[in-house]
């Protein structure tokens, strides 16, 4: 069975997630439904991550088995036709060797969370991005950040349904950018590691801004990693402004 790798982009707001759910639409099923208009199933699509409910993508990676041999191009032309208009998009498409995996190959995620800051509402963003109404130190949020850099435990910025074996993880990289607008700024904040627990950016953004809101300092943050206490974390962030926004490889297939 031929396998190929997809490239995808999508808006979250309408889905439970990336994950199939009964009864719940999900961007897994609603992508599988498009595949078996091409060809008969039942078709199984694995993500590199699977996305929470409301969290949007600019780079997933995904890959698939099918019976037929087709052309990449024409397969990502004519699955984008059926996936209209789920704000499911097909950006690219490779054929893989047997052994490829969306998932266990991945080296590197990397996740952008957008911050809207400004006291006007959000229009063409509204849904895409977090709205916040106060100012924000952006240099405070960093320095805070720096504490959560490396390989720590995790427990506090952990989802207490999180079905990982161990908390412990390695966070290479949390940067935060000031992002200047027409009206206002948008704040992004950037996570790398090879893999994240269950709402964990969710959980480290809504904490950094406490800390540019003024409400928690840098240090407050280092001693709520150090409690390895879910009670110890600030307020989870929406997922309204949270992108996979795109997957490493040792050898990207996109671009070999």
């Amino acid at each position: 069975m031929p396998r190929f790798a997809c490239k995808l982009e999508y808006h979250g707001g309408a889905y439970c997630g990336w994950q199939r759910q009964r009864d719940l639409p999900s961007v897994q099923g609603v992508f599988e439904s498009a595949l078996s208009a091409l060809e008969s199933g039942p078709h199984v699509v694995v993500a590199a991550g699977r996305t929470d409910a409301g969290v949007h993508a600019l780079g997933q990676v995904i890959h698939i088995d099918t019976e037929r041999t087709f052309e990449p191009f024409r397969l990502s032309e004519a699955l984008n036709h059926y996936l209209k208009p789920a704000q499911i998009a097909v950006l690219d498409c490779v054929r893989v060797s047997d052994d490829w995996h969306a998932r266990f190959s991945a080296i590197k995620r990397h996740y952008l969370f957008r911050i809207l800051v400004r006291r006007a509402p959000a229009t063409h963003d509204d849904g895409l991005v977090w709205h916040v109404k106060r100012d924000l130190n952006v240099e405070a949020m960093q320095r805070a950040a720096n504490h959560l850099i490396g390989h720590h435990d995790f427990t506090t910025f952990r989802s207490s349904i999180c079905q990982a074996a161990s908390p412990l993880k390695t966070l290479d990289e949390i940067t935060i950018e000031r992002i200047p607008k027409p009206i206002g700024e948008e704040i992004h904040v950037h996570a790398r590691a090879r893999s994240f627990l269950h709402k964990q950016v969710r959980s480290i953004v809504g904490t950094l801004e406490r800390v540019g809101a003024g409400a928690w300092s840098p240090e407050d943050v280092r001693r709520a990693l150090t409690a390895r206490n879910r009670a110890a974390c600030g307020p989870v962030s929406p997922p309204d402004g949270l992108y996979l926004q795109d997957v490493s490889y040792s050898e990207d297939p996109f671009t070999s």
